[in-house]
C-alpha cells in the first residue's frame, strides 16, 4: 500500500516530527520505533519506568440498544456474565469453523452499550458482522463503527500512576481490567486498566481532535521519570516477552482459540456464540497442534515461520512469532508445536538453515507486573 493510502492517527504529524521511523500497519502509517535509542531503549523505558504508544489506530465500535449486551453475548466467545459494568474482557470473534476473525475487548458499561475495541485491520468485519447479527435478531440494537472519532494512547510501565497524575488523568481503579470515565480538559475520557506490555498500565480512549493535546502532556511528564514514546516494534517485543498472541500470528481463520490455548476467554457454558460447534469438537478430539513458548538456548533468533523440529530431526511445529528479548538478552519464540511435545522438551529451530537450539517452555519469559 502506497504512503498516500494509508490511514493516518491522530498522531501521527507528531510522530514524523519526532524523527520516527514509520511503517505500514494494518493499513495505518504507524510509528515502529523513535530517534533515541529506537525498540531496545522503547522496551526497557516500558520494563523500567514507562512507555507511551499511540494505538489510535486499533478499531472502536459501539452497540447501544436494549438487548445490546446479550446480543454481543450470543456473538463473541466469552462471557459478559462473567463481569459488571465498568469492566474490561478478552473476547473473541470467531467464524462458523472456528477460525479467529478477531480478537478484542469488550467493555461493558450496561445491559444496553457495550464499546469494543478490534484489531485496525478487522474492525470493519468486525462491525458489519454485528450489524448483520443485529438487524436479523436484534432490531433495537445499533452497531455504530466510531473507528476515526476516538484516539487512543497506552501509558505503560512501574511509573503509569505517575505520569497519569502529573497530567490530571485519574488512577484510582486499581482492579486490572476495570474501567472508568473521566474529564480531561473537558473532554470525555474512558481509562482502562489495561495494557498489552505485561506492565501495570492504562490505556486512554479519547475524542480524536484532544488526543494530541494529551500526548504531548504526557510525553512531558514521561520525560520527568525516565520515560518515552514508544513504537510498534517495542510493543512486539514486549508482548512477545508475555506470551500475548497477535491475530494474524497466534491466532488468525487457521488457528484456532483451542490451538492457540486462548480457549480461556471462550465461555463454553454459554448456549451459543459464533464458532462453538466447531470449537466444542476440537475441543473434545485434542488433535493438532498448540501454542507453545520457546526459550532459545544458544544464538539465533528465531523468526515468523521457522520450522521448528525435535532432536531427531523431525519437523514438529513453525514459530508464529519470534523476536530477540531485550530483557532476558536471549532469542524467544511463540510457536506452533505437535501436542506430543510439551513444555522442558529441547527442540531445534531452523533460523535460515542454521539449527539454533531451544527449550519449550511456558509463556511468559519475564516476570509479570500488569497487576501490581
Amino acid at each position: 500500500m502506497t504512503d498516500s493510502a494509508l490511514k493516518h492517527s491522530p498522531l501521527h504529524d507528531r510522530h514524523t516530527a519526532a524523527g520516527a521511523k514509520m511503517a505500514d500497519f494494518g493499513g495505518w502509517d504507524m510509528p515502529i520505533e523513535f530517534p533515541g535509542g529506537g525498540v531496545k531503549a522503547e522496551h526497557h523505558a516500558t520494563r523500567q519506568a514507562v512507555g507511551l504508544f499511540d494505538v489510535s489506530h486499533m478499531g472502536k465500535v459501539r452497540v447501544t440498544g436494549p438487548g445490546a449486551a446479550e446480543l454481543v453475548n450470543r456473538c463473541l466467545t466469552n462471557d459478559l456474565s462473567r463481569i459488571e459494568p465498568g469492566r474490561a474482557q478478552y473476547t473473541l470473534c470467531c467464524a462458523p469453523d472456528g477460525g479467529v476473525v478477531d480478537d478484542l475487548i469488550q467493555y461493558l458499561r450496561s445491559d444496553e452499550e457495550v464499546f469494543l475495541v478490534p484489531n485496525a485491520s478487522n474492525a470493519t468485519e468486525v462491525a458489519t458482522l454485528l450489524t448483520e447479527a443485529a438487524a436479523q435478531d436484534a432490531p433495537g440494537v445499533t452497531v455504530v463503527d466510531e473507528h476515526t472519532e476516538h484516539g487512543i494512547v497506552a501509558v505503560q510501565g512501574p511509573k503509569a500512576d505517575e505520569v497519569m497524575g502529573a497530567v490530571g488523568l485519574p488512577t484510582d481503579h486499581p482492579d486490572f481490567m476495570s474501567f472508568l470515565d473521566a474529564e480531561w480538559k473537558g473532554h470525555a475520557v474512558l481509562v482502562c486498566r489495561s495494557g498489552y506490555t505485561g506492565e501495570k498500565g492504562y490505556e486512554v480512549v479519547l475524542p480524536w481532535g484532544a488526543t494530541g493535546e494529551l500526548w504531548d502532556a504526557l510525553i512531558a511528564a514521561a520525560a520527568e521519570v525516565g520515560g518515552l514514546p514508544a513504537g510498534l516494534g517495542a510493543r512486539d517485543t514486549l508482548r512477545t516477552e508475555m506470551g500475548y498472541p497477535l491475530h494474524g500470528h497466534e491466532l488468525s481463520r487457521e488457528i484456532t482459540p483451542v490451538m492457540a490455548r486462548t480457549a480461556w476467554a471462550v465461555g463454553w457454558e454459554k448456549e451459543t456464540f459464533w464458532g462453538k460447534e466447531a470449537l466444542a469438537e476440537a475441543r473434545a478430539a485434542k488433535a493438532g497442534r498448540l501454542n507453545r513458548g520457546i526459550r532459545v538456548t544458544g544464538r539465533g533468533i528465531p523468526r515468523e515461520g521457522n520450522e521448528v523440529k525435535d532432536t531427531e530431526g523431525a519437523v514438529i511445529g513453525v514459530v508464529t512469532s519470534g523476536t530477540f528479548s531485550p530483557t532476558l538478552g536471549q532469542g524467544i519464540a511463540i510457536a506452533l508445536v505437535d501436542r506430543s511435545h510439551t513444555f522442558g522438551d529441547e527442540v531445534v529451530i531452523d533460523v535460515r538453515g542454521r539449527e539454533v537450539p531451544g527449550e519449550l517452555v511456558k509463556p511468559p519469559f519475564v516476570e509479570v507486573g500488569v497487576r501490581s
